[in-house]
């Protein structure tokens, strides 16, 4: 048995797209790293809720998009990171001129 959606039904939008879209979106405005991570949770949550109702239920774009922010937001907390890392052990800026084992770096050279 096939379902179909009645043509006078009218399409409902996912709450879970958007979350996902605002916590994309809250991920750069102040909410670094848990933005990200609400956006890619909820997002994922929009789009299995969309795949389920069979066009009762729309929001894919918002979910996408809330994804995608998500995932540029992963991508920059871990770029991020790295860098936070690499300037503490002193490789960024140079030849280990700062950081606390700049000492240690330079007397290996």
């Amino acid at each position: 048995m096939t379902e179909h959606t009645d043509s006078n039904q009218e399409q409902v939008t996912s709450p879970w797209s958007i979350i996902s879209l605002i916590s994309g979106i809250a991920n750069f405005v102040g909410f670094p790293f848990w933005g990200a991570i609400i956006a890619l949770i909820t997002g994922y949550v929009a789009k299995s809720e969309i795949r389920k109702n069979h066009g009762r239920v729309g929001g894919e774009g918002l979910a996408n998009t809330g994804l995608i922010l998500g995932w540029i937001g992963i991508g920059l907390g871990f770029l991020t990171l790295c860098f936070v890392i690499l300037m503490f052990l002193g490789v960024v800026g140079g030849i280990a001129f700062c950081g606390p084992l700049s000492g240690l770096i330079n007397s290996i050279r």
